[in-house]
């Protein structure tokens, strides 16, 4: 990161903190007072830890362990393991299921987290080798699934697809999918860090989503705001044998009481809120497509998808990147109403991309919020 980049980043998560309205919190406004503070409040009465005097974890028992059990139980499956990290987490998935079906191949989209966000550690780590289920950007079909030209021994979905736009296929497209990987032999892996809001567009509980795949990983600090971790979850025998391999990993850390409890926390806190986030995402997405769409000063936008899947959804506008980025930071500075934050040039030539999440500061907004935000921001282009 260079000083330039710097300079906005820090005015960006100043301007997040002093902004009076807008749409979510950032992970990167909150100083460790605060943090610290919330996590002594975890352990009162009113947290998720019901005796303050219990004794600090070691090695993955007590708080760790309940929270492995919650998350089972949620998820619906035998067993789960806490991670310090959804990477660790999911490469030694993909590495199980290796060993176990003899195949070290792993059919994945190439906009999946593993492919763009790892640093190749799937096959520099683990000795996996990848195929592509598609190259467009959308959840792969049941058709092309059939039609891959090797033998794989994984198939993994990332659910919903980030990088695509925050995409889900449909239940009928999802189960396809998973009957034609089945029909190949190959076992299911799904990359579930953003899961838990994806029961609304399939209009299914976690569980039943859940019992289409082999294994699942889940995150605590990507939807369900904890301070870090993750966890892999399926059958009894898989969590055991990944928690040896967590060992050999470096994953067994003496102590995970802040991320257990602030994880348990977001379960409590956040998982039920979540489905009014992903209602308001998509009555903020059409505000938004009005307002540009009636805007005279911008030629052409993209919110991706139209009605968004979750509570997280793309923009896309025809401008350099950085010039959008200060328009924002300067709309938040100058009238406190932050809409917009970074945006990247990640895709076509002259477009650029930002990623807008709908949380519990954004189901205020109306409307007519929206558009006069839109209205302040395009006057600063």
């Amino acid at each position: 990161m260079n000083e330039d980049t710097e300079a906005v980043a820090e005015r960006l998560v100043a301007a997040g903190r002093a902004a009076a309205r807008k749409l979510s919190h950032s992970l990167r406004e909150a100083t460790l007072a605060e943090l610290l503070a919330d996590l002594g409040g975890l352990a009162g009465p009113d947290g998720p830890a019901p005796d303050p005097d219990e004794p600090g974890d070691i090695y993955g028992d007590g708080v760790v362990a309940r929270l492995e059990r919650r998350v089972a139980q949620l998820l619906g499956t035998e067993d789960a393991a806490f991670f310090p990290t959804g990477t660790m987490a999911q490469q030694i998935a993909l590495r199980c299921w290796a060993g176990r079906t003899g195949n070290p191949v792993v059919a994945l989209h190439p906009m999946s987290h593993p492919e763009r966000w790892e640093g190749g550690a799937m096959s520099t780590v683990s000795g996996l080798r990848s195929v592509h289920t598609t190259g467009e950007p959308r959840q792969p079909t049941a058709s092309e699934i059939a039609e891959l030209p090797e033998p794989f021994g994984t198939l993994m979905l990332e659910l919903p697809l980030r990088d695509a736009g925050f995409l889900l296929p449909t239940w009928e497209e999802l189960s396809a999918v998973v009957a034609t990987a089945r029909e190949r032999e190959a076992v299911v892996h799904i990359d579930g860090a953003r899961l838990w809001e994806s029961t609304v567009h399939f209009d299914r509980t976690l569980p039943e989503i859940v019992e289409l795949a082999d294994s699942v990983y889940v995150s605590f600090y990507k939807s369900l705001g904890g301070l870090s971790g993750a966890a892999l979850a399926g059958s009894a025998s898989l969590v055991s044998e990944a928690r040896v391999w967590r060992h050999r990993y470096g994953g067994q850390i003496f102590r995970q009481f802040p991320a257990a409890l602030s994880a348990l926390a977001g379960l409590e806190r956040e998982l039920p809120k979540l489905p009014s986030y992903v209602a308001h995402a998509r009555v903020v997405a059409s505000a938004l497509s009005a307002a540009l769409g009636s805007s005279p000063e911008v030629p052409w936008f993209r919110i991706n998808p139209e009605v968004p899947h979750t509570h997280q959804f793309q923009v896309w506008l025809p401008y350099d990147a950085d010039r959008l980025t200060e328009a924002g930071v300067r709309l938040a500075e100058e009238t406190g109403t932050l809409l917009f934050r970074r945006w990247s040039p990640d895709g076509p030539p002259g477009l650029s991309v930002t990623e807008l999440e709908v949380t519990e500061p954004g189901l205020s907004w109306t409307q007519t919020d929206v558009t006069e935000a839109v209205r302040g921001f395009v006057a600063r282009l």
